[in-house]
């Protein structure tokens, strides 16, 4: 099977954005053109004739959107996919309207823009495109995924470094995917078709990260047995990335201040210094601010590495992305063999409840175990409270609030079964409902803003369920208020 590739032309104003899209495009075997404006966008179609047009709707000089039926009546073959910041319902609407082939609101996924240009690409024509065609399993998925503000600065900066070679400092926790962001670098790039070398300094023995480096020459030490070229040398004309830099021994520092500074490895044992021409990024989980006031870490070689600084945020502070990053991992575990599985919307938005210490690395690991344990087709929210403690995000432990709801419900409880007190207690337990559930119902409703996916989730029921319980209490769902 084959994947058609052809022209497109790109229409952003803002330049971070076109260059993101114009790299993931051109790596898919696309040839792209970008501009700014709708008197260019005007200007490029009949000189670039595209496959594809992708449109943001506010441009410079207008309504990106007012022409776009014009434009199909001088091409009706051409596939317009547009893009807009205005996440409105009226938007999608007119965008459908005008006859686009797709609307994607923004912020919006790479991954998922280049799928509906490949879509595009298909539905156009079913004979090779004239880019020329590309076997499927030559494409790689771009690595990072995310829909969310804190994604999308982290793409503009990746944007704006891609052609350049300016060393970069990757913060983030572990788990939060600081790897792929080196990655995209790399894969986005010039140096794209020389080697990626990663190295971890936390895994290799301190005394081994010199030699690991920098290689070593025979007879260095006990055990060198041959010249050895090191992570420098393998890397040439393309990028290394130092993992956990914060963790490099002084000595190791110094020597790599030094290949910073002039450009030459020497070896281990050696003598004569080797010309490298590596891109460097380095990645930490560390405070490296804080290891340089412990003498921990070179304040010149830290300021040599952080030239741009690049802060991946943790999954909790993007908790809007889990549910597109479970379901991909679920994809990526079904096309390696394990059962497909979906995820309901109950149970993708319970997930965006959770704290995620782990980061990406630990829903990536869950939608695998899940995968192979989860008997149902459908991971729903009983399947995900059996492997997830929600105790902590969703109002803390059973702690003196809870202890103190159970004792009023036990007085309570023993008022209405009090002897001698001339009245009969009947219905206790929907009397006691209904004093407790509605103010349940609407101050979980409440904290969601009115989600019901999302409250149901957090209530451990499925929307049905919720939406009967907000009929028979008669609370409005669209206005769920909380008394003061």
């Amino acid at each position: 099977m084959t994947r058609l590739t052809g022209k497109v032309l790109v229409v952003d104003d803002d330049p971070a954005i076109c260059v993101v899209i114009s790299e993931a495009l051109k790596r898919q075997g696309h040839i792209v053109r970008t501009v700014g404006s709708i008197a260019e966008r005007a200007d490029a179609l009949p000189r670039f004739a595209p496959d594809v047009l992708i449109t943001d709707v506010m441009l410079p000089d207008g309504d990106g959107l007012d022409d776009v039926g014009a434009i199909l009546d001088e091409d009706p073959n051409l596939k317009i996919i547009i893009l807009s910041a205005q996440n409105t319902l009226n938007t999608a609407v007119r965008a459908t309207g005008q006859g686009a082939f797709e609307y994607l609101p923004k912020p919006f996924d790479l991954n998922e823009l280049s799928r509906a240009v490949a879509e595009a690409m298909s539905v156009r024509t079913s004979a090779q495109a004239p880019g020329g065609s590309a076997e499927e399993g030559d494409q790689e998925e771009l690595p990072l995924i995310g829909r969310s503000q804190q994604m999308q600065e982290v793409y503009r900066t990746i944007a704006r470094v891609v052609g350049n070679d300016l060393n970069i400092l990757v913060l983030g926790e572990s788990g939060t995917g600081k790897e792929l962001v080196a990655e995209a670098i790399h894969g986005l790039g010039p140096r794209r078709n020389s080697p990626f070398v990663a190295i971890n300094m936390a895994a290799i023995p301190r005394e081994l990260i010199e030699s690991e480096l920098f290689g070593y020459e025979k007879g260095a030490f006990t055990g060198a047995v041959s010249r050895s070229a090191g992570k420098f040398e393998q890397a040439e004309g393309g990028t290394l990335f130092l993992d956990e830099i914060g963790d490099m021994p002084m000595d190791a520092q110094t020597r790599l201040l030094r290949v910073l500074q002039s450009g030459e490895v020497t070896t281990v044992g050696g003598t004569r210094p080797v010309r490298v021409n590596v891109r460097i990024i380095a990645a930490t989980n560390q405070d490296l601010t804080t290891l340089i006031g412990e003498g921990r870490f070179r304040e010149d070689l830290y300021y040599r590495l952080n030239v741009v600084p690049i802060r991946l945020p943790a999954l909790r502070e993007r908790s809007g992305d889990v549910p597109l990053l479970a379901r991909h991992f679920l994809d990526r575990a079904a096309a390696g063999g394990l059962p497909r599985k979906l995820l309901s919307d109950e149970a993708a938005a319970l997930l965006e409840l959770y704290d995620w210490p782990g980061n990406v690395r630990e829903l990536q690991n869950l939608m695998k175990r899940l995968t192979v344990l989860t008997r149902d087709q459908e991971i729903q929210v009983q399947h995900l409270r059996q492997v997830l403690t929600f105790a902590e995000t969703v109002g803390g432990s059973a702690g003196v609030g809870m202890v103190e709801l159970r004792e009023a419900a036990r007085r309570w409880t023993r008022e209405q079964l009090a002897v001698g007190t001339g009245i009969i207690a009947i219905d206790l337990h929907d009397r006691l409902l209904a004093v407790i559930e509605p103010v349940l119902l609407g101050e979980t409703l409440a904290a969601m803003d009115g989600n019901q996916i999302r409250a149901a989730a957090t209530l451990g029921m499925n929307r049905n369920t919720l939406r009967k319980k907000l009929t028979h209490y008669d609370i409005d769902p669209a206005m769920p208020l909380r008394e003061s």
